[in-house]
């Protein structure tokens, strides 16, 4: 009798008692990200009772958690196309920039660091307590970022601070429709561009695109920076002192230097799947697209926005546009390029459940005001 091959039911019983093995493999990869994340859970429980220190610590956790789920959007692109390169350099380059836009809405904003995105309604009054899921929340986003899941920072973080509904569906609202717009821009752009620049963006880049991208995502890092810094400084006073300004500055600047020494981090790979992203030339016409996209956002209004769905607006119709542009031989798969979309849709959504939820724990109110209530 042959036992070379083993039954059915053998081989689903020798899955069954592997998958404990393989999580357990799995759990012993992590063992330093898991005692690291579990030490800030601890700082959140101990500290989120003092207001004056819970208020930095969370934002030490979202200064980072904030900037790390979102480099896939800003500066993912660049690092994708920059790896020849001294992480030091890219870094420099990123933070100076970042110094330079904080400060130049610190100095004119009377001390605020966000552009006016807290001043609408909602938003307008620092807490002066906290919910442990508030402080945490920045947390529950970097486990997200470390299983390789883009969310919007914008609703795990700040609908935390909501105090009231309204002021979340309008958030909700902007952000749905900044990403319907974005896919019909990419879609549209694309479909014009898509045949010329397959055929002319072939072989080495000419080094006057590398100029172009440097330029183009600084552009797009202070567009995203007066969209998004109000989702790390909610944490603080509306308008910063001196001392408090240096603060946020030096720990804003100190976690880019993390997140460039790490490569980006594990969620790099969302950017560096979709196609020729690498390219130079390609990283810029989506960069400077997408900063476009976001100034239009920004002088629209105050409310904050999720420009994280932006992003993958923009990314989802490119994928369309530039599949169908392509040599039939040269295509993808309608079926992989549906599943990669939907994929990150699918990612964002779920990120929207879990800040709801938080936000419903935060502030009990929402289910009344949510489901017809007071």
């Amino acid at each position: 009798m042959d036992n070379s091959s083993s039954s059915p039911s053998s081989q689903r019983s020798d899955q069954f008692t592997a998958f404990p093995r393989n999580f357990l493999q799995a759990l012993g990869k992590e063992k330093t990200f898991l005692a690291i994340i579990s030490a800030c859970f601890l700082l959140a429980g101990a500290t989120y009772q003092t207001p004056h220190i819970a208020m930095w610590v969370g934002f030490i956790f979202a200064g980072y958690a904030v900037i790390a789920n979102d480099s896939i959007q800003t500066i993912g692109t660049f690092i994708a196309s920059n790896k020849h390169r001294p992480w030091w350099i890219l870094w420099l380059f990123i933070g100076g920039i970042m110094l330079a836009t904080l400060t130049y809405s610190w100095v004119n904003n009377g001390g605020d660091v966000t552009y006016g995105r807290l001043s609408s309604k909602g938003f307008a009054e620092a807490p002066t307590e906290f919910a442990f899921l508030q402080v945490a929340a920045p947390l529950f986003l970097l486990i997200l970022t470390r299983m390789k899941i883009p969310v919007s920072t914008t609703f795990l973080v700040l609908t935390a601070f909501a105090s009231s509904t309204k002021s979340v569906g309008k958030v909700l609202a902007k952000s749905i429709s900044g990403y319907g717009i974005a896919f019909l821009v990419a879609i549209v752009l694309w479909m014009l561009i898509g045949k010329l620049i397959d055929k002319k963006f072939r072989g080495k880049a000419h080094p006057a695109w590398f100029i172009a991208q440097w330029c183009a995502t600084a552009f797009l890092w202070c567009m995203w920076l007066t969209q998004d810094a109000a989702n790390v400084a909610v944490f603080l006073p509306r308008s910063l002192e001196m001392w408090q300004f240096l603060v946020v500055a030096g720990v804003l600047f100190g976690g880019l230097a993390i997140l460039f020494k790490l490569g980006g981090d594990r969620i790099q790979q969302i950017v560096e799947e979709k196609a020729v992203i690498v390219d130079v030339r390609h990283a810029t016409i989506i960069d400077l697209t997408y900063a476009i996209i976001l100034f239009v956002f920004k002088i629209q209004s105050n409310i904050p926005m999720s420009t994280t769905w932006v992003f993958l607006g923009l990314l989802a119709g490119r994928e369309i546009a530039i599949n169908a542009t392509r040599a039939i031989e040269t295509r993808r798969p309608k079926r992989q390029v549906a599943k990669l979309i939907f994929k990150d849709l699918g990612f964002v959504t779920f990120g929207l459940v879990v800040s709801l939820i938080i936000a419903v724990s935060v502030n009990p109110h929402f289910v009344d005001t949510l489901f017809g209530g007071k």
